[in-house]
């Protein structure tokens, strides 16, 4: 018996709860790691935005793909699927948050961490992530003693803001979006500090370098270029003076800005942004400009912030001006990857060996 972590929003929470509750879904990305899983392993039920522990359940049959929508309407991602058996299923206010002592002190991941560390979050950066056996068990039993004696854990104000939903009626489907509090300054008027800059050049140039070793030609901004030069030595010579690509003078100023891109001959594979002011929008904008004019564009987009700023790109993704792109909502297309998860991939052995869909295992959606 093996342990895997299974994300749950606060929407498909609410969705799998009022539904017959056997079968748990991932989107198409997660084939690969979902193969791994075998019927007896048991999924560890993480709601997302409120980091609370809530259920268990055990795998019966699976991985298989089904296209039929079962909790939406239409257009269900979640189409990787699994039989599963409800072992432990609590409300949330029942759930266990993860910065309760008797969880923060109980997991490997966590124990040696200061409780304002956001260094744990990479381990529930995304679902069938495998647990470490004994912390697969561990919270088995706590969830298990929950059902036998409940504890309650209600619900903070803050918690409750994190519940909230706004929908935008689209033509297609309705779509969750967020509303952020406070929108705070546009990064035009922010004075952004020197270490900053330095430390965004340095994640460019780690980007840079994973991509050129995956055989991958890389573009980085002319004015970026000497800056990620000092940590990237370009030795396969990946990087190019011009992009091979055919479109109209606007779209190629939008990608020329992006900071670093991805390519396999003439066809951009991965762009990515990297997102190191307060507000966390310029990048987001960016790759939004790039969906509108271009909605056929198939490229995967990814903001890449610091741990800190998670949420924060979360928000922003779901903002509601961005689901009303011709091609989709953004947060269907674009992904949130964590400096840490980027440094983890960068130790990756035999990256040459490896192709780019490994980077699926280290992103996270803003579901």
């Amino acid at each position: 018996m093996s342990y895997f972590i299974d994300l749950f929003s606060p929407e498909t929470y609410a969705a799998f709860a009022a539904s017959s509750r056997d079968i748990s879904g991932f989107r198409l990305r997660h084939k690969n790691m979902a193969e791994r899983i075998k019927p007896g392993d048991v999924f560890i039920c993480y709601l997302t935005r409120l980091s609370r522990w809530f259920g268990l359940l055990e795998v019966i049959e699976g991985p298989f793909i089904d296209n039929k929508p079962i909790f939406v309407p239409e257009n269900d991602p979640f189409v990787v699927r699994f039989r599963v058996r409800p072992t432990v299923w609590l409300d949330i206010d029942k759930g266990i948050s993860i910065h309760e002592n008797v969880i923060w002190t109980g997991l490997s991941f966590t124990r040696d961490l200061n409780k304002d560390s956001l260094s744990w979050t990479g381990k529930v950066r995304g679902s069938l992530v495998r647990l470490d056996d004994s912390d697969g068990q561990f919270l088995s039993k706590i969830l298990m003693a929950q059902v036998a004696s409940p504890k309650p854990y209600p619900l903070s104000e803050q918690d409750k803001r994190k519940l909230a939903t706004h929908k935008v009626n689209r033509a297609d489907k309705v779509v969750t979006v967020s509303v952020p509090e406070d929108s705070g300054a546009l990064e035009t008027a922010e004075v952004i500090p020197a270490e900053e800059i330095r430390e965004s050049l340095r994640i460019q140039a780690l980007i840079a370098s994973i991509g050129a070793q995956m055989g991958m030609s890389i573009w980085i901004p002319r004015a970026d270029r000497a800056g990620v030069l000092k940590g990237w030595k370009n030795e396969s010579d990946s990087l190019l003076d011009r992009l091979p690509l055919n479109y109209d003078d606007t779209t190629l100023r939008t990608i020329e800005q992006i900071d670093v891109l991805w390519l396999r001959g003439r066809s951009i594979v991965r762009a990515f942004e990297v997102e190191h002011t307060t507000s966390v929008y310029s990048g987001i904008l960016r790759m939004a400009d790039l969906l509108a004019l271009q909605p056929n564009m198939d490229i995967k987009l990814h903001i890449v912030a610091p741990e800190a700023k998670r949420e924060k790109v979360f928000q922003e993704i779901r903002r509601p001006v961005f689901s009303l792109l011709e091609k989709g909502p953004l947060a269907e297309s674009c992904t949130y990857l964590s400096y840490d998860s980027l440094r983890e991939l960068a130790k990756e052995r035999h990256l040459s060996h490896l192709s780019d869909t490994v980077l699926d295992e280290y992103t996270e959606e803003a579901e």
